[in-house]
C-alpha cells in the first residue's frame, strides 16, 4: 500500500514537469525544454569548477565498465540455459536497464555520458537480481536466520528459517508459481 502510495505521488510530480514518452524518446513541452536548456552548465564551466577526485577517479569507475559488461553477458546466458530448462520464465532485460536520462537538455555532454553509465550499471545489478531472485525462489526459497539490510520482493514471502517440514511441499508451490508465469509473486503471497 506505501509503494503504491508513493508510486502515485512520484507520477503527481512527474506530471508537472510536464514530458511525453513517444516510443524510445522523451519530449518535453516547449517551454520546459527551453528552460532546461537555459540552466545547462557548459562543458568548459563544467570541468573547470569540478573536483580533483573527480578526474583521479574516472578511470577507476569508467574501468568497471568492463567487468559489468561481463557480468550482463553472464547472467543473460545463464538465465537463457538454466531458466529454459526449468521452464522458469525469463526476465527481460530491458524492464530493468533504463538509458534515458541523457535526453535531458539541462545536461553537458560528460553528465549525459555518467548517466548513461550509471543507467546501464544500476540496470544490469537490477537485472540480475531479479534473475537471482527466480533463482532463489526455484532452488531455496527459505529465509535466512539473520535479518538482511535489503531483500528482493519475493523474500518476505519465502519460508521461516528451520521450517522443515513446510519445505517439501511449498518448493513444489513455489516453483508452480515460476513455471506458472507467477515470476512478480511467490507461491505464499
Amino acid at each position: 500500500a506505501l509503494e503504491d502510495e508513493l508510486r502515485t505521488t512520484v507520477a503527481e510530480q512527474e506530471a508537472k514537469i510536464s514530458y511525453r514518452i513517444e516510443g524510445s524518446k522523451v519530449s518535453f513541452d516547449k517551454a520546459v525544454k527551453s528552460a532546461h536548456k537555459r540552466l545547462k552548465v557548459g562543458l568548459f564551466n563544467w570541468l573547470r569548477n569540478s573536483r580533483p577526485q573527480s578526474v583521479i577517479s574516472a578511470p577507476f569507475i569508467y574501468g568497471m565498465i568492463i567487468p559489468i559488461t561481463l557480468f550482463d553477458l553472464a547472467i543473460t546466458l545463464y538465465q537463457v540455459i538454466c531458466f529454459r530448462l526449468y521452464s522458469i520464465p525469463r526476465v527481460k532485460r530491458s524492464d530493468f536497464i533504463v538509458i534515458d536520462r541523457h535526453q535531458l537538455a539541462y545536461l553537458n555532454s560528460v553528465e549525459k555520458l555518467n548517466c548513461v553509465y550509471c543507467g546501464y550499471g544500476v540496470g544490469v545489478i537490477n537485472y540480475a537480481r531479479e534473475v537471482t531472485s527466480r533463482t532463489e525462489q526455484y532452488w531455496c526459497p527459505i529465509k535466512h536466520a539473520r535479518k538482511m539490510s535489503d531483500v528482493h520482493s519475493r523474500y518476505d514471502s519465502f519460508l521461516t528459517y528451520g521450517d522443515a517440514t513446510a519445505y517439501p511441499v511449498e518448493l513444489i508451490d513455489f516453483r508452480a508459481a515460476l513455471k506458472e508465469g507467477a515470476a512478480d509473486k511467490s507461491a505464499r503471497s
